[in-house]
């Protein structure tokens, strides 16, 4: 069953408003680590958007100390951290806004990037509020940028990145797949939505692992991390719609930062 036809489009402007795509390791690793001068880029996957605790300082980039680069940090204690990441960035935003702290001497960045650009954020708000034949043809719009568009998005910030960083070994990591199909929802999107939204999620990280590729740099997958914490699982590691706090919607928790992203994150560096 969807939800009320009412109660979503009475939220619909705050929903399209408020939405934004806005390791435990040996002692001689963290030894090891202590050299890194890491930087952290990126989006709301990346800030910690959904998982709480935000620096105040951060104002609307809505950066958390549950983000996975900040949980990095603080287990390998390296020789410098700057946190940029900033909920709802999209490459531009990461080209102009971010890019600061990077110099010759970097040697570590993370970063999540391309769901703004893609306009991830829209499709989620056509697919809760419209029908499924819209939801559908918004998520085919998305993947026709991710074909067409994005590549080149994300070859100017990658060349940007390597330009100011020349040194840096960096991650790229993708996104979850939001819901486990035939799972425990019993209302909300249908599953042919939900397919087609998880569908998309592959499709944007197919292109980015191929970008990430031809820069020479890494791709960390996150959906083997999020398999069975999708929405819908029971046991879910991303928010669903929160009306009563809705920029966080479909972004992970802090379970799905510590969990999720930052193995991930580990599994690369």
């Amino acid at each position: 069953m969807r939800l009320s036809r009412i109660t979503a489009y009475a939220s619909s402007l705050l929903l399209a408003t408020g939405l934004a795509l806005t390791g435990a390791g040996t002692a001689g690793a963290t030894e090891g680590a202590a050299a890194e001068a890491y930087v952290a880029l990126g989006d709301s996957y990346s800030s910690g958007l959904g998982a709480g605790n935000y620096d105040s300082g951060s104002g609307g980039c809505k950066r958390s100390t549950r983000a996975y680069p900040v949980l990095w940090a603080n287990s390998h204690s390296p020789s410098s951290f700057s946190f940029t990441a900033c909920s709802g960035a999209r490459t531009g935003d990461l080209i102009n806004n971010q890019l600061g702290p990077l110099n010759s001497g970097t040697t570590l960045v993370s970063l999540t990037i391309g769901g703004n650009d893609a306009g991830f954020a829209d499709v989620m708000t056509t697919c809760v509020l419209q029908s499924e034949s819209t939801c559908i043809a918004r998520v085919n719009e998305a993947k026709r940028y991710v074909d067409t568009t994005l590549p080149g998005n994300l070859h100017k910030a990658y060349s940007a990145i390597r330009g100011k960083a020349p040194n840096a070994q960096v991650a790229v990591l993708g996104y979850p797949r939001f819901y486990k199909l035939n799972g425990s929802c019993v209302a909300g999107l249908t599953e042919n939505e939900r397919a087609a939204i998880n569908g998309a999620a592959d499709h944007l990280n197919a292109a980015t692992a191929k970008r990430a590729a031809d820069h020479g740099f890494a791709f960390g997958d996150v959906a083997p991390a999020f398999t069975g914490h999708e929405i819908c699982s029971g046991d879910s590691w991303l928010h669903s719609v929160n009306w009563g706090n809705i920029g966080e919607s479909y972004h992970p928790t802090a379970a799905g930062q510590s969990g999720g992203y930052l193995p991930t994150f580990s599994g690369t560096v």
